[in-house]
């Protein structure tokens, strides 16, 4: 079906206004949503968007909502993070975008440049090969540097994963590494922060099946409780079998409520 130009528009604004951060690959940056908050307990952001657009019968409702909470004990040695997403563009004949991601992780601090992080995931995209990832994950996180604003970590974690293919019904339950490099500054004078992220998650059985991840965040706050963000994001999912590569790239302008 043909669909007419103003409808078109209606989904080119849609997408370019969209409030927050939307998942639209199985990887995720958990850096870009970690809270640095010192001696702050309990920390909440979250945004809401909805968008209903009808032309003559022919209607677009979009629907993201992002939330991302962390709570740390009372001696401050351990955090507790849970994010999740929601994000619907459905059509009278399609849905262009459909998925949604729940993220907890656990972090113990054991020596003043090393902790330890346990997570759960699950993610759900009926629009890309993989449509549903479930996975189990524990691994260190180090502190490379830290001194006047800037920050350097590294992580290495070990993941059990159920990864299913809607179209085949196929499953496949795999055992990987998980990479990366976390960089963050944060220029007073000019009250921005900027984070640059780069995953690598290869099968430990075969390195040729892996998957990247590069992201780059600026985030400037407009008042207390109101930030201003920009992100980028590339992805390659790279499956080393019949099943067809992803690539992804997007870039999302937002505003981000802190509670």
């Amino acid at each position: 079906m043909k669909l007419p130009l103003n409808f078109i528009k209606s989904i080119c604004c849609i997408s370019i206004f969209v409030i927050g951060f939307t998942v639209k690959a199985q990887l995720v940056n958990i850096e870009s949503k970690r809270m640095h908050t010192d001696s702050l307990r309990f920390v909440l952001s979250s945004d809401l968007l909805f968008n209903y657009t009808d032309n003559n019968g022919e209607y677009i409702l979009q629907v993201s909502s992002n939330v991302a909470t962390q709570f740390k004990s009372k001696n401050l040695n351990s955090i507790y993070f849970l994010i999740g997403n929601v994000n619907l563009i459905r059509s009278k004949d399609e849905d262009f975008q459909n998925s949604y991601f729940l993220h907890a992780r656990f972090n113990h601090k054991l020596t003043e440049l090393v902790r330890l992080e346990a997570f759960i995931q699950n993610q759900n995209n009926q629009k890309l090969t993989i449509s549903e990832r479930n996975l189990l994950g524990v691994g260190l996180r180090l502190k490379m540097f830290s001194k006047n604003g800037s920050l350097a970590y590294f992580g290495n974690s070990y993941i059990y994963e159920i990864e299913s293919v809607i179209d085949s019904e196929q499953k496949f339950y795999n055992h990987r590494n998980s990479s990366y490099i976390s960089l963050n500054q944060n220029f007073k004078k000019y009250n921005i922060d900027i984070t640059g992220t780069f995953y690598f998650q290869p099968l430990y059985k075969n390195i040729s099946n892996h998957r990247i991840l590069s992201q780059f965040k600026a985030e400037m706050p407009l008042t207390k409780r109101i930030s201003f963000s920009a992100l980028y994001n590339y992805s390659v999912i790279n499956f080393s079998s019949v099943l067809e590569d992803n690539r992804s790239s997007n870039v999302s302008f937002g505003l981000t409520l802190n509670l």
